[in-house]
Parts: C-alpha cells; structure tokens; sequence
C-alpha cells in the first residue's frame, strides 16, 4: 500500500468510507475540487449523516465539506 502522504485526497477517501465499520459506502458518495467535499446520497439516520461528515473531515487535507446526505429510513 502507498505511503499515506503519496496518496491522493480521493483515494484517502474511499479508504475511510470502505474500511469505516458502520458507513454504507454505497450509499454516501463524494465528490472532490481541490480540498474541498462534496457528500450526497442516503442515510439511514441523521447520525450516519454526521458520522460520515466526521469521518471525512479527520482525513489530511480536507478543507471545506458540504454535506448533503439525506436521511431515510428505506
């Protein structure tokens, strides 16, 4: 595996979202430009929407994040 700095801010994403235990990577999608976030898609609750913000925002070089994620329960 690369080296953590070698690795882009996309790829340092989809590491977090696969390996986080309670994130449905499926349904939050992300979208970067520059440092900035863009997450969409479905929660199953508002604190899966959060947790997925929190994940992200605890990764190296993230900046802005705009949290989209709508929560339903199907």
């Amino acid at each position: 595996m690369a080296k953590r700095s070698s690795m882009t801010l996309l790829q340092r994403l989809q590491t977090a979202m696969i390996h986080h235990p309670h994130l449905d990577g499926r349904r939050i999608h992300y979208k970067t430009s520059g440092s900035n976030v863009k997450i969409e898609g479905k929660a199953k609750t508002y604190y899966e929407k959060q947790m997925a913000q929190e994940l992200l925002r605890g990764i190296e070089g993230v900046g802005k994040i705009e949290n989209n994620v709508i929560v339903c329960s199907s």
